[in-house]
């Protein structure tokens, strides 16, 4: 039983959150939701969800049971997996369900080498035979040569470019260059990892990694670690908090989550909040304590939520609470989370008077520390937009978990803190597209897009399986959420749309999962906990296939009218564009706001092409941009284009280009596919 503490405060303002947790000892017998399964299995036992397949709550102490359980096996779960002599197992979280199953999350390293991208994950059932595998990447793990030809320093100046042509300031190598087997996007290589420290461009502490091939000094990938967010409310009205007996911000009741005064400074810990009494701020940003009770208030919901909902103490899952850190900087407009200090950092928003404490933020920020103690969701590329939806869905999840009445729950983000300054939102899950920069759905290419924005089609899919799409009014929020091929998805409501992306996240996901593994991953939990024949599974791919992730169930139903030009025109290497047409006849009005674009183009290296969909009066669509990085061969994707704004009827044009020298190719062929 967790100790009481001795006095629970009363503050006014905002709020804010946080949370986590996992593992052990499991009832023997048939799986039944009674009294000895606390919090997440009775709350979904409703949703006629497996009670076996529902996350188990667990205590640290189980968990670290399982942890240790599962280390002093890994070389029989590495002989068994029939990994190479050189291939080492690294536990890192274990997570189980109440029937025994039990999900290890292992890294792996190589001739002593950590192996960036070779996590994996492997369900085991109660008596120890392995059920599946999840890999982040499929290629295998040997003949890697481990003689360097690039010298460290050569990758460091090389990563400190990287952060300059950023904005970096204060740029500087926060950690030397480290050897890894590079292997999260095609063969393993060896390479350095180069992390570099200073601030961003817009004052957000610097954690960007670089990874340079050893052999040639190629640069392979980057991303920040520094993982940003934005969202809710300043004022929470009057609410409890949980404190330390001598008066601080100190949640005793909830792994001694602290919460810290940066007082406008940009490092260090900060003054951990103290005073006289138990009484914390008074509602208004001039009063230094009212962001800090927003913070220290989200905290202690998100970890309520985690834990109620899904069963997790914790966000390792260890049942240690993480800390806050408020007034950072000088009106800096953001929140973060970072790996690094274990810690959630807001913002004072637009001349110190906005915090970005609110509930959905909090909830968003603290999220990112779960999901990097889980999947590890890389926050770049298509996994990266994942990682941030990731925030998005439990932000919402939390703010209706709270039902707090001056910030009632919704499928909005950052609609408190006024951030553009004009009452708007930050995001919209219903039409990610109303933000002006979010994507509505999955399109080939997206994973160049800004991570908070390539989340839209997740974030999206979650509203989309939560409420279905159409118009709809909830909380005395207006909603019209459309889908890529302008056909209804049914809802199955948001308990089980979060149970879902939540075992997802924990048991199916891992560094490197895309959009195409996200659908596989939820489609596969939705089967362990409502069965394979289940509406739940339907609902989840008909949500999938109304952002562009997958057909529909059965197959795309009857398309529409089509109009396709299947004549080959050659793309001429680094040189002028070329079209393919379409006439497009018989369409009475518009163009749809979901117009479908399938495009076949071969060619040896896809990122030397631009695509764009020219309309009838020239306006231009961009499909896909240049990328020197994206080496794939050829373009066979489906586009969904708003071309609400243009007359139907008329000729429609494929338009690509070659910008860059000695790969060639030719559209192969054009369709437009009118609902």
């Amino acid at each position: 039983m967790r100790p009481t503490p001795s006095r629970r405060a009363t503050a006014t303002g905002a709020l804010i959150a946080a949370a986590a947790m996992l593992a052990v000892s499991v009832q023997t017998g048939a799986a039944t939701a009674d009294d000895r399964w606390v919090a997440a299995p009775k709350a979904q036992a409703a949703g006629q969800a497996d009670p076996g397949a529902l996350p188990a709550d667990l205590s640290p102490a189980q968990r670290t049971a399982l942890i240790r359980a599962a280390d002093a096996a890994k070389a029989d779960t590495a002989r068994k997996l029939g990994l190479g002599s050189q291939e080492k197992l690294v536990v890192r979280d274990v997570v189980q369900d109440r029937d025994g199953t039990t999900h290890t999350r292992y890294e792996r390293t190589y001739a002593g080498l950590p192996v960036l991208g070779g996590d994996l994950v492997v369900a085991a059932t109660k008596t120890g035979a392995t059920e599946s595998v999840t890999k982040a990447s499929r290629e295998q793990l040997k003949n890697v040569d481990t003689a360097t030809a690039v010298s460290p320093a050569a990758a460091e100046k090389q990563a400190l470019s990287a952060a300059k042509a950023e904005g970096s300031k204060a740029t500087d190598a926060e950690r030397a260059p480290r050897k890894v087997v590079w292997m999260a996007k095609g063969k393993p290589v060896l390479a350095y990892e180069t992390v570099v420290g200073g601030l961003q461009h817009d004052g957000t502490p610097n954690e960007l990694h670089v990874v340079t091939d050893a052999k040639n000094g190629k640069k392979l990938y980057e991303w920040q670690a520094v993982e940003t967010g934005t969202g809710n409310t300043m004022y929470s009205g009057q609410v409890t908090l949980g404190t330390a007996p001598s008066y601080t911000l100190t949640d005793t009741g909830r792994g001694n989550h602290k919460t810290y005064n940066l007082n406008r400074g940009t490092s260090g810990t900060g003054t951990l909040f103290s005073g006289s009494d138990d009484i914390w701020g008074d509602g208004t940003p001039q009063n230094a304590e009212t962001a800090g009770a927003d913070a220290h208030y989200g905290a202690g919901l998100t970890w309520d939520y985690y834990k109620n909902v899904h069963g997790r103490s914790g966000i390792k899952g260890d049942g240690v609470g993480a800390y806050s850190r408020v007034h950072y900087g000088n009106a800096y407009v953001n929140a973060f989370w970072q790996d690094s200090c274990f810690c959630m950092t807001y913002g004072d928003g637009a001349n110190n008077t906005k915090p970005l404490t609110s509930i959905d933020v909090a909830a968003h920020e603290m999220t990112h520390g779960v999901t990097s103690n889980t999947a590890g969701l890389r926050y770049s590329g298509e996994s990266g937009g994942l990682n941030e939806a990731t925030s998005d869905i439990f932000a919402a999840a939390v703010e209706f978990y709270a039902n707090n009445p001056k910030d009632l729950g919704d499928y909005l983000v950052g609609e408190k803190i006024d951030i553009r300054g004009n009452g708007t939102p930050l995001r919209y899950m219903d039409k990610p597209s109303k933000d002006g920069s979010s994507k509505d759905y999955w399109y080939a290419g997206i994973g160049n897009v800004d991570v908070h924005y390539s989340s839209g089609p997740a974030n999206h899919w979650y509203y989309l399986l939560s409420e279905g799409s159409g118009t709809k009014t909830i909380n005395g929020v207006n909603y019209d959420s459309p889908t890529s091929d302008g056909l209804p998805v049914a809802g199955i409501g948001r308990d089980k749309a979060s149970l879902i992306w939540f075992k997802a996240l924990t048991t199916k996901f891992n560094t490197t999962t895309d959009y195409a593994g996200a659908r596989a991953g939820t489609v596969a939990v939705a089967k362990e906990l409502y069965g394979a024949t289940a509406p739940e599974v339907t609902a989840v791919e008909h949500a999938w296939a109304g952002v562009n992730v997958g057909p529909r169930p059965g197959g795309d139903p009857q398309p529409g009218k089509v109009f396709e030009n299947t004549a080959d025109v050659s793309i001429p290497d680094n040189g002028a564009a070329v079209t393919s047409a379409v006439s497009v006849t018989g369409i009475t009005g518009n163009a749809p706001a979901a117009l479908k674009v399938d495009v076949d183009i071969v060619h040896t290296w896809r990122g030397d092409l631009v695509v764009d969909l020219v309309a009838p009066d020239g306006s231009v669509y961009n499909l896909k941009p240049f990328s020197s990085g994206d080496s794939a061969d050829n373009v066979k994707a489906t586009y969904t284009v708003n071309a609400s704004s243009e007359v139907a009827n008329g000729s429609w044009k494929l338009r690509v280009q070659d910008k860059a020298r000695l790969d060639t190719g030719y559209i192969n062929s054009f369709k437009l596919t009118f609902p």
